[in-house]
C-alpha cells in the first residue's frame, strides 16, 4: 500500500486539535479514572474523503496520540473501534477488561482502520473484543459508536465539534431510570452530579 505524505504541519494541527477536544470531552463527561472512552475515528472523513477511501496512518498516529495524551494522565482507557470489514471489533488496553473474551485478529489500514492500526501500536498490551459497553464515546466522522455504548447514552456538545473535515459527535453514558413520577434519584449518576 502507498500513502499520500501529509505536511507535517497538518498533522501537528490534528495532533493539537485531538488534544483540545479530549479536554473538552473530558471535563463535559465527567470523566474519571478507570472509565472507558470508545473512539471511532475515520481518517477518510477527517481529510474530507468519502469513508474507507483515503485511510491514512499518519493521521490515525497524529489523532491518536493525541487523544492518548490527555486520556492515559486522566486513566480513562481509550477503545478504538475498528472499521466495518473488521466488524466494529475494539482495540483495548488488557488492564482495562479483565476477563473479557478476546478474540484474535490485528488491526491494519484497510482492515480495521488507521485509527484503531495507531491504537494497536501505542497500547502497552493491545487486545481485541467483538464489543464493548463504554462509559462515554467520541464519534469522529460518522462511523457509528453506538453499538459499543451502555444505555443510556446522553449526546453533548463539545466546543470543537470538528476534527479536520470531520464532524465529531460525543456522548456519555448514566444508569436508567426506573421508578416513574415518585421515584427520586441521585444527581451523583445522571452524569451531571
Amino acid at each position: 500500500m502507498v500513502f499520500q505524505k501529509l505536511e507535517l504541519e497538518k498533522l501537528q494541527l490534528l495532533h493539537t486539535q485531538a488534544q483540545t477536544i479530549a479536554k473538552d470531552f473530558l471535563q463535559k463527561a465527567h470523566g474519571k479514572p478507570g472509565q472507558i472512552v470508545v473512539v471511532g475515528c475515520s481518517t477518510s472523513e477527517v481529510l474530507g474523503r468519502d469513508y474507507g477511501t483515503f485511510s491514512h496512518p499518519d493521521v490515525g498516529e497524529a489523532i491518536f496520540t493525541g487523544l492518548d495524551s490527555v486520556f492515559r494522565p486522566a486513566g480513562v482507557y481509550l477503545a478504538a473501534q475498528c472499521c466495518e470489514h473488521l466488524n466494529r471489533a475494539i482495540a483495548i488496553e488488557r488492564d482495562a477488561v479483565p476477563g473479557a473474551e478476546i478474540v484474535n485478529v490485528v488491526p491494519q489500514p484497510k482492515a480495521g482502520g488507521s485509527f484503531a492500526t495507531a491504537a494497536w501500536r501505542h497500547m502497552d498490551n493491545p487486545v481485541a473484543l467483538e464489543a464493548i459497553k463504554a462509559d462515554a464515546g467520541l464519534d469522529i466522522g460518522g462511523t457509528m459508536i453506538g453499538m459499543h455504548l451502555k444505555p443510556v447514552a446522553v449526546p453533548f456538545r463539545l466546543e470543537n465539534n470538528h476534527l479536520g473535515s470531520a464532524i465529531v459527535l460525543s456522548a456519555y453514558t448514566r444508569p436508567k431510570y426506573i421508578g416513574g413520577e415518585r421515584a427520586v434519584y441521585d444527581p451523583a449518576l445522571t452524569g451531571k452530579g
